[in-house]
């Protein structure tokens, strides 16, 4: 299922795959509002790019449920999900190497809560979110990065140390926390009933499940044959052992993309971008967005 032949994955997710167990595991698939239940007020949740499988439904599932106080961290940018969040009154900080509506211009909610002082903003780098989150992955307190020393960056991070290589004396050497999230929340194309979940060549989802506690993933689709037992798909699966929660949501990601199997809705971020730089124009797109279903 090469990115190249868009109609390999559209005939997985159609539902080719043969059947298999006739029913749910209840504890690992589960209702949407089930999933987003699981993520409390406080917790340390992990969010991909705009490009990498970002679950708006689930987005929309927890502000229905009035979350509060999420601490969120983007791997290692993002931008609709994070804004809508923010202007929504669920996040309390963020951390991340940049929020942007990309060509729909800058993260308005997001730009108003920094300047307003209504969250806490963790300034960092595209390299260091990924080294941090892979010394979770590998169980590691701490990991070295070179490329921080002198950066305005480094100066602002407390949590942050400056040391010497142990193997080259003289050699200062920028030493990160790992960051193991609570949560890492996604949008992917299926999974099976097991909880194993296709992510395809989205490898970046695989370091925030890995870093994290537990996954929590909305689908396009669940099949009913194992993921793993089929060549064509188990290079691309993310193990159900990193994955604690599934629900299905077609077109979860809406209005962005998905891989191969939609595009993201131009039209519409750019309608959010132009509603939400006011609080006014926010708060009427809010009311529509969490009212309604994704577009077909």
């Amino acid at each position: 299922m090469h990115g190249r032949d868009p109609t390999a994955i559209q005939r997985c997710v159609a539902g080719a795959l043969p059947a298999g167990r006739p029913v749910y595991d209840p504890g690992m698939i589960t209702s949407l509002d089930d999933l987003a239940g699981r993520i409390r007020p406080g917790m340390l949740v992990a969010i991909p790019p705009d490009y990498s499988g970002v679950a708006m439904a689930a987005t929309r599932a927890l502000i229905q449920r009035g979350v509060r106080g999420l601490r969120l961290i983007a791997v290692p940018t993002s931008g609709l999900q994070a804004d809508v969040l923010i202007g929504a009154g669920c996040v309390a900080e963020l951390e991340a190497a940049a929020v942007s509506l990309g060509e729909g211009g800058p993260a308005p909610r997001f730009n108003a809560a920094v300047v307003g002082g209504r969250i806490g903003m963790r300034d960092t780098t595209c390299p260091a979110i990924h080294a941090a989150l892979q010394a979770a992955e590998k169980g590691i307190p701490f990991i070295p990065l070179r490329g921080l020393i002198g950066s305005d960056i480094l100066a602002n991070r407390a949590d942050w140390r400056v040391g010497e290589n142990p193997f080259a004396p003289g050699d200062q050497i920028a030493f990160l926390p790992a960051i193991q999230p609570d949560i890492a929340l996604f949008h992917a194309a299926m999974a099976d009933r097991d909880g194993n979940v296709w992510i395809g060549r989205r490898r970046e989802l695989v370091t925030m499940a890995h870093a994290a506690k537990t996954a929590l993933v909305t689908v396009e689709r669940v099949v009913e044959e194992s993921l793993l037992a089929n060549e064509a798909t188990a290079a691309g699966v993310l193990p159900a052992l990193y994955v604690g929660g599934v629900a299905e949501a077609p077109r979860g990601a809406w209005p962005l993309g998905l891989l191969d199997l939609y595009p993201a809705d131009e039209a519409a971020i750019q309608h959010y971008a132009a509603a939400a730089r006011s609080d006014s124009g926010f708060a009427a797109w809010l009311a529509d967005f969490v009212a309604t279903k994704a577009a077909a």
